[in-house]
Order: structure tokens, then sequence, then C-alpha cells
């Protein structure tokens, strides 16, 4: 990949929030780019932005709540055909509360077992990760 290619990579920030064997995922909302795919909570991190200060901020922003980052478990690169390159840093999160509140670029939040989300229903990015968190502690 050339450099101007690389500086193009869209750098994005997913929180990794576990409970009782389940991992929080959010849907995007139907239409626009990659609609009713489940994902990963976050989003772009913004130029300046740490990776911790782009959850922070995207949580907030998405679901309402305070979240505390605490550990890059994995960084990814994914090349959607005809969209986006990302490079999406995956980072266990604590959060204080579930009541969550859905932002306008949440469609539906749900706890998942990793093993029971259709990977055709995940976006391609996350899909990976997804498959691998299982076997992480």
């Amino acid at each position: 990949m050339s450099a101007r290619a690389e500086e193009a990579r869209v750098r994005v920030a997913a929180a990794v929030i576990r409970r009782e064997g389940r991992v929080l995922l959010t849907r995007r909302p139907p239409g626009g780019p990659l609609g009713l795919q489940w994902e990963f909570p976050g989003g772009k991190i913004e130029r300046g932005e740490t990776v911790e200060q782009a959850l922070v901020r995207e949580i907030r922003e998405e679901l309402g709540v305070a979240v505390r980052p605490l550990q890059v478990l994995e960084i990814a690169r994914h090349d959607y055909a005809g969209g986006p390159s990302v490079e999406v840093h995956f980072v266990r999160c604590e959060t204080a509360t579930t009541a969550f509140t859905a932002g306008p670029g949440v469609h539906e939040v749900r706890w998942a077992a990793p093993g029971e989300v259709d990977p055709d229903e995940v976006l391609a990015a996350d899909r990976d990760f997804l498959s691998r968190l299982p076997a992480m502690p």
C-alpha cells in the first residue's frame, strides 16, 4: 500500500465491553454505509485525539455513558471494496452503567455471546476480532 493510501486510512476506536461472557454490540441505522450491520461501539479518531480520548467521546455520543479505556487488545486493518480503508483499535473498556441512551448513529444495542452472532451481520472489519474474542482473557 502506498504512503498516500496509508494516510487516507481511517483510524477507528472500538470499545470492547464484556459482561458475563457477553460483549456489547451496536447496530448501525438502516440506509447509509453498511446499514444494519452490528459493530463494536466507537468511531473515528479525530485529528489530535488519542485512541482513549476518541472512545470516551464516541461512547458518550453513541450510548450516553462514560467509559474507561483499559487496554488495547488488537489493531486490525481492513479495506472495504469501494469504501474506506480502516485501522481499528479494539480496546477493552469498562462502564459503570448499562443504562444506555442510543444516539442517532445507533439503531439498536445488544449484549451477545460472540459465538451467537451471525458473522454476516457484523462489519467485516470487526469479524475476525469477534471470532477470536472468546479465547481472550
